[in-house]
């Protein structure tokens, strides 16, 4: 009796020193994001389904502007940023010492919703569109579009602030609004109609990951373990439509309704090419 009680107490006590060496394994990996948006899915799967833990990762998310995002991405305050797209414009213009890495859309998912009275892009002539910030990624691509379809440049460009994009536009504040999937059928069940898809306009990804140069080199076991993870978590959003709706219902706070609504209409954007494309953001 009491070898069998020894033997129980070393496999307890063995157990528990592997269970404490994994813990202590564990690598916490800050990622930036803008939002609780859509296209971020399979990051939550990644870590829902203990993707990341097989990798050694613990995944913290934070919430941030574009801008703040790549500044903390550079000091290494967070490890990634979801803002790969607008990490390209920084690489392009400024060589900043970044390098888009991901990419979880080959469409961009954003759309020019407008108000009832506006019928075209030439419409807006003079008046106000609420964007993702006047040097957001979606601002820059607008600005594209409207110089190719020789749209008049008095079209004005608001930051209204994260969150109010919607309500602004809503409001009559604004007379369009550059807004994410959420935010565009809530502007639709609204009255409101449907401008422009930038994903038709622009051949960019979306859903667009960077990283520093710094972590690459220092810690390149990181950047594969991440990579294999998030890649998991991409193909099972492709392939599990209940699991992913049940994911974007919970990440996103939607009712089920609308995220399976979303996931029906959105889920052919995932992309099943793993390069990301970069014509449109470095012109």
């Amino acid at each position: 009796m009491r070898k069998t009680m020894m033997a129980a107490s070393l496999t307890t006590t063995t157990c528990l020193f592997l269970i404490s060496s994994l813990a202590f394994g564990v690598e916490t990996l800050s990622v930036a994001l803008t939002s609780k948006a859509f296209q971020y899915v399979p990051l939550v799967i990644a870590q829902e389904r203990g993707y990341m833990r097989e990798e050694g990762i613990e995944q913290k998310l934070v919430f941030m502007q574009n801008a703040a995002g790549l500044q903390a991405l550079i000091a290494n305050q967070v490890q990634y940023s979801g803002s790969g797209s607008s990490a390209l414009v920084a690489i392009s213009k400024g060589n900043a010492p970044l390098k888009t890495v991901l990419a979880f859309n080959d469409q961009v998912l954003q759309w020019i919703v407008a108000r009832p009275n506006i019928g075209s892009l030439k419409d807006l002539s003079g008046k106000k569109v609420a964007t993702t910030g006047v040097a957001s990624i979606a601002a820059f691509m607008f600005r594209n579009i409207l110089i190719k379809k020789n749209i008049p440049k008095d079209i004005v460009l608001i930051d209204p602030g994260p969150v109010n994009r919607l309500p602004a536009l809503l409001a009559g504040a604004v007379d369009a609004a550059i807004v994410s999937p959420e935010e565009r059928y809530a502007a639709l069940d609204q009255g409101m109609k449907d401008l422009m898809f930038l994903g038709k306009e622009v051949k960019n990804s979306w859903g667009t990951f960077a990283t520093s140069d710094q972590f690459i080199k220092e810690q390149p076991k990181l950047v594969a373990g991440f990579t294999r993870a998030v890649l998991k978590g991409l193909r099972i959003a492709r392939q599990d439509r209940e699991g992913t709706i049940a994911a974007v219902a919970k990440f996103s706070e939607l009712d089920r309704a609308l995220a399976t609504r979303m996931y029906d209409d959105l889920v052919g954007t995932f992309t099943k090419i793993r390069v990301c494309r970069r014509a449109d953001t470095e012109k």
